[in-house]
């Protein structure tokens, strides 16, 4: 894939190249943080991008609030 200038507005061919990269890329396990760090394009960028494409979003990590489990002794 052609390097792609930081801020330039993607169209057409160009932009779907770029989503059927992040689509493969995000379902093989990287962040959206990161891939908008490799492609010099903000996460609200490539969220909107994979939500176009109907990507089902993974839930965000680390530790929930909320009640700790209790054990029974």
């Amino acid at each position: 894939m052609a390097e792609i200038k930081k801020g330039a507005r993607l169209t057409g061919a160009e932009r779907d190249e770029l989503a059927a990269r992040l689509v493969s890329e995000y379902e093989g396990g990287a962040s959206i943080r990161a891939l908008a760090e490799s492609t010099g394009r903000s996460y609200g960028f490539v969220h909107r991008v994979l939500s176009e494409s109907a990507v089902t979003l993974r839930g965000r990590g680390g530790a929930t609030r909320g009640r700790a489990a209790t054990t029974g002794s």
